[in-house]
């Protein structure tokens, strides 16, 4: 995934002219000597050999004629030039570059292995422009930063967008690791029944199962732990139009935290388009977000038992319920937490918090 720090990659270009140079003199002829030959004038062989024109390849046909270097070698000689020219005045970075580079989180990128550590700052831009998969920062802007082309947020959104962007695209490059079928809505649909009949059973049993039935109905589940100024709890996007992406960080650890954003973003892929993105932080605002919130709700506690839901007032009938609902009390506690019908500091010994080892556990191997 990351190229080693000790590549080796020069950090100067030498004009084919020189190389040229260096030829007619071997050959003891001059400019104007080399210019007669080929027909081309001595002002533009002059100008090749100094690297301000370029050495296009009907130049170097001719060379070859006359000097009997094959053309195809002056062309790589031209290429390889006007690359690493092309390379260094992308590295000779200006104060925004900066800016932007100081922005973005590289410790973390680093820590994960998406970039080498130990890089010069011009060949961490590169680095950088390489992970987003952009071929420079106003094609970064583009994608992530446009208030109209990247992803739908809240509008109490409080993440940093930079974060954001790192954790996203580290989804996108483990998604693209998953081998998925083609989208399909109805089994996507029967995927998450299966899926809701699991969320009683081990996390070590129901990761990797939710991973293949997701890839299996064409959409592929990918955890990524959070990313520091990064608070959202989950993604989902499509990634091709037959390529969905369900993307959750654990951030919360809370075992019903997880089966709720899961569920919500399942709700994005199932009920809206295919030209929406979303990524889901602290605080659920807008039509689009509250219908995944709904389907959400009502993947864990169908409709029919939401009048019960609302009379249980105690822990003790928490449980009852949970139990007629094949559900961890957890869910339901959860659930009356978020409605406000439960204070945030009461049934928390009722919720299971995910152990390291389980949160850990990659979907999809």
């Amino acid at each position: 995934m990351i190229a080693t720090a000790t590549e080796y990659k020069p950090d100067y270009a030498v004009p084919p002219g020189h190389t040229l140079r260096d030829t007619i003199e071997a050959l003891e002829m001059t400019q104007a000597e080399l210019a007669r030959r080929t027909g081309i004038s001595a002002k533009h062989i002059n100008q090749v050999i100094q690297g301000v024109a370029p050495l296009s390849p009907e130049t170097a046909l001719a060379l070859e004629h006359v000097t009997g270097v094959p053309a195809r070698l002056w062309n790589a000689l031209e290429a390889n030039y006007r690359q690493r020219e092309a390379r260094r005045e992308l590295t000779e970075l200006t104060a925004d570059d900066r800016a932007w580079l100081k922005a973005l989180p590289i410790k973390d990128l680093v820590a994960r292995r998406a970039i080498a550590a130990g890089q010069a700052e011009g060949r961490l831009f590169e680095s950088i422009l390489s992970f987003f998969g952009v071929a420079n920062r106003d094609a970064w802007n583009g994608v992530w930063l446009a208030p109209d082309a990247a992803f739908r947020r809240s509008t109490v959104f409080t993440s940093d967008p930079y974060a954001i962007a790192a954790w996203l695209r580290l989804g996108e490059l483990d998604a693209a690791k998953l081998r998925v079928a083609p989208f399909d809505r109805a089994r996507f649909r029967d995927a998450l029944e299966e899926i809701r009949s699991l969320v009683r059973t081990h996390p070590n049993h129901y990761m990797p199962t939710i991973g293949h039935l997701c890839r299996e109905a064409g959409v592929a589940f990918v955890i990524v732990p959070e990313i520091k100024g990064c608070r959202a709890s989950g993604a989902a996007r499509w990634l091709s139009p037959n390529k969905g992406i369900i993307q959750v960080s654990l951030r919360y650890r809370w075992e019903d935290s997880f089966w709720f954003s899961f569920f919500h973003e399942a709700g994005h892929l199932m009920l809206h388009g295919k030209r929406e993105a979303f990524v889901d932080d602290q605080g659920t605002d807008g039509e689009l977000e509250l219908q995944a919130d709904d389907f959400a709700g009502r993947m864990l506690i169908p409709q029919r038992h939401e009048s019960e839901l609302r009379t249980i007032t105690t822990l003790a009938e928490v449980q009852v319920f949970a139990r007629k609902l094949h559900l961890p009390a957890g869910i339901v506690v959860g659930r009356l937490q978020r409605e406000g019908r439960l204070d945030h500091a009461v049934g928390n010994k009722l919720r299971r918090r995910f152990e390291f080892g389980e949160a850990a556990a990659v979907p999809g191997t």
